[in-house]
């Protein structure tokens, strides 16, 4: 099951995500969700754990070109001359010789560089080095100048989202402008959502693991959840989540879960 991007190209639905493994248990990691048929890899240069990353892209049996791998510009490099030798640095990390989809990982409003790493990001999309172009954590007002000083949109914002904290508002922007919502930290482990007695009774009158019922709600929220896992079984129940549906009234009950932000404030949010 695929997404399509802005830009016209597929991208997973379902993905795994790496924070805060290091680079061997990434490898680890990698090369078993590779095998159990994940085909969405996300990274960031400020996890510490790209060699990881790629040495497992690099050992499959799974073709690169089948393969979509994220990876995400640290705070430390943002500007423009920076955020190219960033993105320099990243590939020989992960020993490839281009980025599937490559993500401003914060804005950084305080730096105030966002604006010269896009033109960046754009560069580099045109030279060939990156296929896509994204961010992650931007809020619509710093889209749009992304937008006005380049004429480039975003394809894909990766956002903190889970029960309890569906950004409902940012999503239907997101749709407005063909922007695809990512939702980093879908499961919500900070607020144990999982352990939520909504998500249990979901979970036993589907008879899926709370974790399933969680990631079906994302995809019918139309977001692509990138769950974190180094357990091979969870991994597994975490990608079959296709063949179910939830009712408008179950994801009604899941949107009103309590909760709120667990991670950093783009406004506020300082990455170095």
């Amino acid at each position: 099951m695929t997404v399509m991007l802005a830009d016209g190209r597929p991208m997973p639905r379902i993905g795994l995500g790496t924070w805060p493994m290091d680079d061997e248990q990434a490898r680890q990691a990698v090369t078993h969700a590779l095998s159990l048929g994940y085909r969405l890899i996300d990274t960031a240069a400020r996890y510490g754990n790209e060699r990881g990353v790629g040495a497992a892209v690099a050992e499959s049996a799974v073709p690169r070109e089948d393969v979509f791998v994220t990876t995400k510009l640290r705070g430390a490099d943002h500007g423009y001359d920076a955020a190219l030798r960033g993105c320099e640095a990243s590939l020989r990390r992960l020993g490839l010789d281009y980025i599937d989809l490559y993500l401003i990982h914060w804005p950084l409003p305080g730096k105030d560089l966002y604006a010269d790493t896009w033109r960046a990001f754009v560069r580099l999309r045109e030279e060939g080095l990156v296929r896509s172009i994204g961010v992650s954590n931007f809020t619509p007002a710093q889209i749009r100048r992304l937008a006005g000083e380049t004429g480039v949109w975003p394809v894909l914002n990766q956002v903190e989202l889970h029960p309890g904290f569906p950004q409902t508002d940012l999503r239907a922007w997101h749709a407005e402008h063909d922007i695809v919502t990512q939702s980093w930290s879908p499961l919500g482990l900070g607020h144990k959502v999982l352990d939520d007695p909504v998500v249990t009774d979901l979970a036993a009158t589907y008879g899926r693991t709370p974790a399933q019922v969680v990631l079906r709600w994302h995809l019918q929220l139309g977001a692509v959840p990138i769950p974190k896992s180094a357990d091979t079984e969870r991994m597994r129940q975490n990608i079959e989540v296709f063949d179910f549906s939830l009712t408008p009234d179950d994801m009604a009950r899941l949107d009103a879960l309590p909760g709120g932000r667990i991670g950093g404030d783009p406004e506020t949010h300082v990455e170095l």
